[in-house]
């Protein structure tokens, strides 16, 4: 991976030389350049500016591909170096954008990193009872790897009390790179962290007045931050940025196992799954009866759901309706 940052970036610089030939470039007539990876920060980042023409917001996972699988094309790794503000996740899906912002041209860039902004409050990856580890945790040498330092759960979006504490930070960005309209930001951005405390407030009633307190799924299990955030227990076959997809036997006999030991009548899965381990874990219960329920875990957001109208809310209103459901 860093062998082909290295060359991607040898192609910027090489485009940048050859821009400088001829003819001046357009000014930017004062456009404030956004650029961010995931659509929850691209939303966020709508919420904060609203109709602020000064800011031209440029999202590069658009097309699907979630975090883990993405990687930065030359065009994407152009629009980061010339950004006034560049804002990412910061996980080891991200390791690619330390290179690319040493060799940035600007050098005044705001640069946001939700991990490091989290900080201490970013939760290890944890491998639950029955949960099955990744093949390439075992191969050879791997083990060196891990010494370094725990491995993070990068899926911090998919908790609302994160996300206001995210979309202060980004209206503080914004109002450094646009003083003229700090107020109007910082006042789109309380507005929009009322609307998340309202959220946050029906997920917890939501959990409170539910007869189950534990999810089962059928598939990775990026959920941890929302599932810690109101007291739910879970199992999962694979940790939230597995790459693994098919389960062994051991580990579907376990979820079965839990299913029946619990009496659940619901197996999750993710928005992204083929299905297969949900049912393959019904089909293995005892009565087999179980409804198969989706979360989404806004991963890989397409350009058509954006321009469908879809936002962080409405997908976290649809993920608690289906939350509910679960929990029955």
């Amino acid at each position: 991976m860093k062998k082909l940052i290295s060359l991607l970036l040898s192609a910027v610089l090489l485009a940048s030389l050859l821009a400088g030939c001829g003819t001046a470039a357009p000014e930017s007539h004062g456009d404030i350049k956004v650029v961010t990876t995931i659509f929850p920060i691209y939303d966020w980042i709508r919420e904060v500016a609203q109709d602020d023409v000064d800011i031209n917001l440029d999202l590069l996972l658009d097309n699907g591909v979630d975090l883990h699988s993405y990687q930065p094309t030359a065009k994407d790794i152009m629009d980061i170096s010339d950004c006034d503000i560049f804002i990412y996740v910061g996980g080891e899906s991200d390791e690619w954008v330390d290179d690319t912002l040493a060799q940035a041209d600007n050098k005044n860039m705001t640069v946001l990193d939700l991990m490091d902004i989290l900080g201490d409050k970013a939760k290890e990856e944890e491998v639950k009872e029955g949960m099955q580890e990744d093949d390439h945790e075992h191969e050879e040498g791997k083990e060196e790897e891990h010494e370094e330092g725990p491995e993070y759960d990068e899926h911090v979006w998919l908790s609302l009390k994160n996300t206001s504490l995210f979309v202060g930070k980004i209206a503080e960005a914004l109002s450094k790179a646009d003083p003229q309209h700090a107020d109007a930001f910082k006042a789109n951005a309380a507005s929009y962290q009322e609307k998340l405390s309202a959220l946050d407030t029906q997920y917890q009633q939501a959990v409170d007045n539910a007869s189950v307190k534990t999810l089962l799924f059928g598939d990775r299990f990026p959920f941890r931050y929302l599932t810690d955030d109101y007291g739910l227990d879970y199992y999962a076959a694979f940790v939230g940025c597995s790459a693994e997809s098919e389960a062994s036997f051991e580990t579907i006999s376990f979820l079965s196992g839990k299913v029946d030991e619990l009496n659940l009548k619901s197996i999750m899965q993710i928005e992204t799954s083929d299905g297969s381990i949900a049912k393959t874990v019904k089909e293995n219960t005892k009565t087999k009866d179980q409804q198969i329920l989706t979360l989404d875990s806004i991963q890989g957001v397409t350009s058509d759901r954006i321009q469908a109208g879809e936002t962080y809310l409405s997908v976290m209103e649809s993920n608690l309706t289906v939350l509910k459901q679960a929990l029955k």
